[in-house]
């Protein structure tokens, strides 16, 4: 059986968060007084962001992709190229190209599992040479986006449940394979694999790296 490397994104190989994109998203709005609406609540909102995702990243799920609703999804698939160029691509850790180039010595299989969009991520998996990757997808109805995310929400626990299943599905033994990531949120991730490794981590995964001997990576 094969065996493969599962990266967490943002954090772990890029600076950048979910509030950066839809940042640049709202920037991005036709007419002056909308862009300078949203833009204003995206930064009101981020206090907010950072308490509910301390409690709960499917709660913080919930709230913050409801900041989408009403954007169209052409609108967002024309800048996708735009957003890469301007943040996403400047964002990658100079480590990162390090790590996915060992990896890939080791003939694991490349796999980013990311709460990011699908749409937003697109190019940057490209640029990184990414073999697989999954990303959360926004309901969209007649084009325009409800708000709300497609089943499965990749948050914690279910990143964890789509490793598993893709596993079982790809021949891929977990036992041998590789785990990334800098949030605690990702512990369940982190868990099922026989070999995870804490980058760039916050306090609490740096504290559960060291109490598990786990390696201590900076990409930075």
């Amino acid at each position: 059986m094969r065996a493969a490397a599962f990266y967490d994104l943002e954090g772990t190989l890029v600076r950048t968060n979910l509030v950066h994109t839809l940042g640049f998203y709202a920037r991005n709005q036709p007419g002056l007084w909308r862009s300078f609406k949203k833009s204003a609540a995206t930064l009101l909102s981020i206090p907010l962001f950072a308490i509910t995702d301390q409690y709960s990243r499917q709660v913080f799920n919930t709230l913050f992709f409801k900041r989408y609703r009403g954007e169209t999804e052409d609108r967002l698939r024309f800048f996708a190229d735009e957003l890469f160029e301007k943040v996403l691509k400047p964002a990658v850790y100079p480590g990162a190209f390090e790590l996915i180039a060992k990896s890939r010595q080791l003939g694991l299989r490349q796999v980013v599992v990311t709460g990011a969009l699908d749409i937003s991520v697109a190019p940057l998996m490209k640029y990184l040479g990414i073999d697989d990757y999954v990303a959360n997808h926004l309901e969209f109805v007649n084009g325009v986006a409800t708000g709300r995310l497609l089943p499965p929400v990749l948050a914690s626990a279910t990143k964890a449940s789509w490793i598993r299943e893709y596993a079982e599905r790809e021949g891929i033994n977990l036992n041998d394979s590789y785990a990334y990531s800098d949030s605690i949120s990702d512990l369940p991730m982190l868990s099922v694999v026989g070999h995870p490794a804490a980058v760039n981590p916050d306090f609490r995964l740096r504290q559960t790296a060291l109490h598990h001997h786990w390696p201590i990576l900076d990409l930075r």
